[in-house]
């Protein structure tokens, strides 16, 4: 950013230089512009042609003048432009390097192919709880948008096995494919359930008839923005009330309220107590809401005589920081 307004900085004192000397011939001498302005960028660039025309002896000490301060700060300025193309082209390898290392290093991340509209979203998202993400796309001005912020990214086709295989995917936890048309997200699962036949793969289909092409090709979910939009604006005008509180439980809103769902991990001090034991509701002023037990059961408003154990998932709404605080007490060694 220093560069770029050094840069413009340079090249506009230069054009001012530029028109200060053209300027001068003209009232000094008498010439016409286009002779004023040939005789300045002669002697600027040291081409040494000659004098276009006679030249007077105040244009004489004018001309010395605009050779040691004009050439000087212009050759200057041309010292700042290849130094700040070789700069850039440096800090662009050296960049692409340091991000290529940090991927080789991930291990349980999630790959996000295309950073569309949804794929901005799911990383803004994702990026408010300490998930490691790394994102594929191939469009410049998309990749231009991705250099702004902190995100680990690759420029490629997410639909090629190498470009996946430089992500990372046989050690990633899941894979999002969200790419422009439903015929990439196909060939994306295809080759994504090929080279890691236990990732967990989540697809977008825009068209409902591709749904269940994308679950065939190894998908383990399939999400149609369209459908959960149109079901959304239904629930808005049948459910207002239900609504509002779903978007202040299930998004990051300014009041500090939150429903989250926090596992149970095998070395909690909760693993085998009682819910009415636990303490949750007197430490931590949390609601239970639902357990997921460890083979899938769903309990809804959980008995106070439910017993937590390892691999259950609790879900609770309350305050964020206590929420952080169930979780490092529910997982004490993440």
């Amino acid at each position: 950013m220093q560069g770029s307004r050094n840069l413009l900085i340079s090249i506009t004192l230069v054009v001012l230089i530029i028109f200060w000397g053209t300027l001068g011939y003209v009232v000094i001498e008498g010439w016409d512009f286009l002779d004023a302005l040939y005789m300045t960028v002669i002697t600027l660039t040291t081409v040494g042609y000659g004098e276009v025309n006679a030249m007077s002896r105040v244009g004489k000490y004018y001309t010395i003048l605009l050779i040691v301060f004009g050439v000087s700060f212009f050759l200057y300025m041309t010292g700042n432009v290849i130094r700040f193309t070789v700069e850039g082209q440096i800090r662009k390898t050296f960049g692409r390097r340091m991000l290529d290392k940090k991927i080789d290093r991930l291990k349980d991340h999630f790959i996000i192919c295309g950073y569309g509209r949804i794929g901005m979203v799911l990383c803004k998202d994702l990026g408010r709880k300490p998930v490691n993400l790394v994102v594929i796309e191939n469009k410049p001005e998309q990749l231009a948008v991705l250099e702004e912020t902190n995100i680990l990214y690759i420029n490629g086709d997410a639909t090629v096995e190498s470009v996946l295989l430089k992500a990372g995917i046989k050690r990633a936890k899941g894979l999002v494919g969200v790419l422009a048309t439903d015929i990439d997200n196909v060939f994306l699962v295809l080759t994504a359930r090929q080279l890691n036949p236990d990732i967990f793969i989540m697809a977008r289909a825009i068209r409902n008839e591709s749904m269940d092409k994308l679950k065939a090709a190894g998908a383990d979910q399939v999400e149609s923005p369209y459908e959960i939009g149109a079901a959304r604006m239904a629930q808005r005008i049948l459910r207002p009330t239900v609504i509002d509180f779903l978007d202040i439980t299930a998004t990051y809103k300014s009041n500090g309220i939150q429903m989250d769902e926090i596992p149970v991990g095998h070395a909690s001090i909760m693993t085998n107590v009682i819910l009415k034991d636990s303490g949750i509701r007197q430490k931590y002023n949390l609601i239970i809401i639902a357990i997921k037990k460890a083979d899938g059961n769903m309990l809804f408003n959980p008995s106070y005589e439910t017993v937590l154990q390892s691999g259950d998932t609790v879900i609770a709404l309350g305050k964020i920081e206590n929420l952080c605080k169930l979780e490092k007490k529910m997982n004490p060694l993440s």
